[in-house]
């Protein structure tokens, strides 16, 4: 199966087909650098990598752009309020994107462009669209005449009349068009500001993409990305400016776009206060159940923020995470060397595992629908926990070979969602106080022997306590044995008990 695109500009599924043979070039706009992300903010930018990773996964040489805005007045005004320089306060809060987006597991863009390190390229744009009649001055303002540029409306669909009857247009007696926007702005008294051909100022907000993505990725780039609040007017002005001043189309040639958080069922965003900043969430959520809530629909639809909804995502990422660490307990850190014919049983398992490996190809070729993809993880996880959990189940030389493919399967398809576990299997220091409690509570009662004093290490802890339940089991002393296992389940600590020992997990 090819892979389908679906193209905000033709409004449809288009089989996705590169300038290149073997390289992809993609843009996603970023940040505007004047406060933490948000959880809208980070479902694009897990959108947007997930993408990247299947495309990386196909085998294409993805060449990854993302600019920061980092001048703007959204930037100028919260400065103001803390009393602090706008380039520095864009410095820190990119400084911070950076830690929000790495603990999501977003990678790095090979690019990434800010907007005032490209202040001359803008300034010549912007000349370039003067010579060319697209565009006026009016009071150190330059604009963008909208109805010089034919096809303005394309990518959202909309005719200039039905934008002006459904626009909150900004009063402006200096414009000739309602319509018109911005190029570059006249410098204000305290705000930052460049020399130009018409006085100091500084660009407009949807100059900046036009501008840096051509740089780095050519014009005729292959895919433009972002939120779907983005298609007007921004990502409309962007083609309107690139292809008015190039003279020529498409500026890209697919138009990939994710649907809104809302909570709700309203959008989530800053200027309307109902928003959750990622930083906060992951002081309670993992990272990786963060990024498996926002995959876990179809990147196109709403998706609803409800900690019900969190609770249920990190119940199932636990399933292939638990599904991961099996694999990697049944077949070792090692590589195993093929050996003997696999039994009728082990060859038919070997085929359901590539047939749900090819339900997720076919899930993500369908324009990356990660709801279905997560879902033949699942059924590949449940082919692999029936397989190993058998009764008569014997890691022979064949069968131990043909579950190190799979574990290869089943990891690098995690990959291609970012969900591959992030931390080692140590648990977080967070466990120590409960678990503290819990030892202490045996040493009081006198039902277990442990180490004094006890570790501080939780996972020290946590092996001393499933040391001593094994020793209770295998003393037939099943009463010390489930006053563990229940007390660890309280504190969200599951232990389940296999032919190859006892396995515990996190709820």
């Amino acid at each position: 199966m090819s892979l389908k695109v679906y193209n905000t500009l033709t409004k449809q599924k288009e089989e996705f087909v590169p300038a290149s043979t073997h390289q992809v070039r993609m843009y996603v706009c970023g940040p505007t650098t004047y406060n933490y992300i948000h959880l809208g903010n980070a479902r694009a930018l897990v959108v947007f990598d997930t993408i990247r990773r299947y495309l990386m996964y196909k085998g294409y040489r993805v060449c990854y752009v993302q600019n920061f805005t980092d001048i703007d007045d959204k930037i100028i005004a919260r400065a103001q309020e803390e009393q602090e320089e706008p380039l520095d306060l864009a410095e820190r809060y990119i400084k911070e994107y950076f830690r929000d987006a790495d603990a999501l597991r977003v990678l790095r863009a090979n690019v990434h462009p800010r907007a005032t390190e490209h202040i001359g390229e803008m300034i010549e744009m912007v000349r370039g669209l003067l010579e060319k009649g697209v565009a006026y001055e009016a009071g150190g303002d330059i604009y963008f005449s909208v109805r010089r540029f034919p096809g303005y409306g394309k990518l959202s669909g909309r005719t200039l009349e039905e934008m002006l009857a459904g626009a909150r247009v900004e009063v402006d007696r200096r414009k000739r068009d309602p319509l018109d926007f911005v190029l570059w702005k006249a410098a204000k008294p305290g705000e930052p500001a460049w020399d130009s051909p018409w006085g100091k100022g500084r660009p407009g907000w949807h100059l900046e993409c036009s501008v840096m993505s051509v740089k780095y990725l050519g014009f005729g780039f292959d895919i433009h990305g972002g939120g779907s609040d983005l298609i007007f007017p921004h990502h409309e002005n962007e083609i309107a400016q690139a292809e008015a001043f190039k003279g020529e189309e498409p500026f890209a040639r697919y138009w990939i776009h994710n649907g809104f958080v809302t909570v709700n069922d309203e959008k989530m965003s800053k200027s309307l206060g109902n928003f959750f900043i990622v930083r906060d969430l992951l002081q309670e959520w993992p990272p990786e159940v963060l990024r498996f809530f926002l995959l876990s629909t179809h990147y196109r639809s709403p998706l609803d923020y409800t900690l019900e909804n969190l609770a249920a995502a990190r119940k199932s990422y636990t399933r292939l995470r638990n599904t991961l660490e099996l694999l990697e307990e049944v077949t070792g850190s090692q590589e195993a060397v093929p050996a003997g014919r696999l039994s009728r049983e082990a060859a038919a398992f070997r085929d359901q595992v590539l047939a749900r490996v090819a339900e997720f190809e076919d899930a993500m070729d369908d324009d990356f629908n990660t709801a279905l993809a997560l879902a033949a993880l699942f059924n590949l996880g449940r082919e692999v926990n029936g397989f190993i959990n058998r009764e008569d189940f014997k890691t022979t030389p064949a069968i131990r070979h043909t579950l190190v493919r799979v574990r290869r399967y089943f990891k690098s398809l995690l990959d291609v969602l970012g969900l591959v576990p992030g931390e080692s299997r140590e648990l977080r220091m967070d466990y120590a106080q409960a678990l503290r409690e819990i030892a202490v509570s045996l040493k009081e009662s006198g039902a277990a022997q442990l180490p004094e004093p006890l570790p501080e290490a939780p996972q020290v802890l946590l092996d001393a306590l499933l040391k001593v339940r094994q020793e209770a089991r295998a003393q037939k002393n099943y009463r010390l044995s489930d006053r563990i296992r229940d007390s660890l389940k309280k504190i969200g600590i599951i232990l389940e008990d296999t032919p190859r020992g006892v396995r515990w997990r996190l709820v």
